[in-house]
């Protein structure tokens, strides 16, 4: 049996994806939305897209929300962890990780700081 490589998209390609998910992000009413390119700072993944709930349920509510949409596109989530607690919840999709923090972590893990190298990307307005 196969198995499914991610497919290799081009540049204005992945930038239009991390586009899509902060937005998701922002149609959910999450917090401090910031997204972040790491391109030249680490091989891991090209983007981080960064976001706070107001509370567990509400992280979970966003990072359902992120892989049910982005499934819609075409685009399935490679790999999930913390969905069912809802502290921090982080959406791997190859090109891109979506971590959605409980304010309270966020804060205590500085996740901006610590990949402050990177360039911070403007959020484009919703088509």
């Amino acid at each position: 049996m196969a198995t499914s490589l991610p497919s290799i998209t081009t540049a204005r390609e992945g930038a239009q994806r991390v586009q899509r998910a902060a937005q998701l992000c922002l149609d959910m009413r999450a917090n401090d939305v910031v997204v972040l390119n790491l391109a030249g700072v680490t091989d891991m993944t090209d983007y981080f897209v960064i976001a706070s709930g107001t509370s567990d349920t509400h992280v979970r509510s966003i990072g359902e929300h992120v892989i049910s949409e982005m499934k819609k596109v075409g685009l399935s989530v490679h790999h999930t962890e913390g969905l069912q607690q809802g502290r921090w919840v982080l959406l791997d999709f190859f090109d891109f990780v979506v971590h959605i923090f409980h304010p309270t972590l966020r804060s205590f893990y500085q996740i901006e700081r610590l990949w402050s190298d990177a360039e911070l990307v403007a959020l484009e307005s919703p088509e």
